[in-house]
């Protein structure tokens, strides 16, 4: 018996464990160990036969940015000239390839633009709602709400009343990163702090919102601030039950000005989801993340403590700057899944299975896509999916 064994046992069995337990898993070698139990605790909280994936579209609507942030090689400020504002006939293209393809959902977000008002966000919601009224808008992390209440001078109750009545229906968990204010003052400026991060949640939650949470790591941050982080997730979750799920990815550091950190591989990857599944009790859903890590570990993920594939990823911008995105095909993900011996089907935001009809029609149509891409572009299939 080795030192983590009382403590995963603990988990396995539903009791919750301490954030000193956390970090003794955190400084723990033991991947085997850890993968097991919480690949038990997976199965307990999801025995269904199936394990789930979704299809939308990461769509960012602005690369400018006025916050500073060491760790993204996305945005550009107020001043460059490569910054962008994404056409709203383009931005509703987008959906509508989207729905196409299967969707039911957008992933929306963008800098924190130095000039719009709210009225902006409230028309940009209304342009899509009225042209793809099934369509959820999955949009404006954290950073963005709040920027929005500095920019006009609102509670961001007020703020996400109003963006609420204009057609938002979800909130990302983006811009977490680690919620810690050393960390996030060590490597950010102009850009929430951790109280307010989760009060923007807590808000939403509380107004019956629901919304994602996320971590992102591998940076300046200690094993221990990782627990931390875990810590204020399942306090919030603890106090609102809004959250669907949590989803944790490495840096990636290329073309950022934290290039010169080594980035985290796959061993720590596997061993920060399966503690993140142990320790969120109370949070039903962890997400793998294959777009970081690819289709093999994306793939084992989903027995190191996640029980979903995340989305096809139509589209994605952030990470891919950054030099690191994998592309997957709807095959692919699919093929995923039932290799290893789950039924693959396609939810929603809420984590509710779709109709098999239209989940087979959205196999079919991107099959057709995948297709005339190839014919179109005559580039191997190798190059669109990895």
């Amino acid at each position: 018996m080795t030192e983590i064994t009382p403590i995963l046992e603990k988990a396995v069995a539903g009791q919750r464990i301490t954030p000193e337990e956390g970090v003794v898993l955190m400084k723990s070698q033991d991947l085997g160990a850890i993968g097991r139990a919480a690949n038990a605790v997976t199965q307990r909280m999801h025995p269904e036969p199936y394990r789930t994936y979704n299809i939308d579209r990461n769509i960012n609507y602005t690369n400018i940015c006025t916050a500073v942030c060491d760790f993204c090689a996305f945005y550009r400020g107020p001043k460059s000239d490569e910054g962008w504002v994404l056409d709203r006939q383009e931005l509703l293209q987008k959906i509508e390839e989207t729905v196409a393809l299967g969707g039911d959902q957008i992933l929306m977000q963008g800098g924190l633009h130095h000039k719009y008002k709210l009225d902006w966000y409230e028309q940009l919601c209304r342009d899509i709602k009225a042209s793809f009224p099934q369509v959820n808008i999955h949009g404006f992390s954290p950073p963005e709400l709040y920027h929005f209440t500095k920019m006009n001078r609102l509670s961001i109750e007020e703020v996400l009343g109003r963006l609420r009545a204009a057609g938002l229906g979800s909130i990302p968990g983006g811009g977490a990163e680690i919620l810690v204010d050393r960390v996030r003052d060590g490597m950010t400026r102009g850009k929430v702090d951790t109280e307010n991060w989760l009060n923007v949640m807590r808000v939403w939650h509380l107004m019956g919102g629901r919304s994602s949470a996320t971590m992102m790591y591998g940076h300046i941050e200690t094993l221990e601030e990782r627990i931390e982080h875990m810590e204020c997730i399942r306090q919030l979750q603890d106090e609102t039950g809004g959250f669907t799920a949590f989803i944790s990815w490495t840096f990636q550091p290329d073309n950022t000005p934290l290039s010169d950190i080594r980035p985290l591989g796959a061993y720590e990857y596997l061993k920060v989801q399966a503690i993140s599944r142990l320790y969120l009790d109370n949070v039903d859903n962890i997400q793998s993340s294959w777009v970081t890590q690819g289709l093999k570990i994306g793939q084992l993920a989903l027995l190191y403590g996640a029980n979903d594939m995340g989305s096809l990823m139509i589209e994605e911008n952030v990470v891919a700057e950054a030099g690191t995105v994998h592309y997957l095909t709807l095959d692919q993900i699919r093929d995923s899944i039932s290799e290893l011996g789950y039924i693959p089907r396609q939810r929603n935001v809420h984590y509710e299975l779709m109709d098999e009809l239209h989940e087979q029609e959205a196999v079919e149509a991107n099959r057709e896509w995948i297709r005339r891409r190839l014919e179109e572009s005559q580039t191997p299939l190798v190059q669109l999916t990895t």
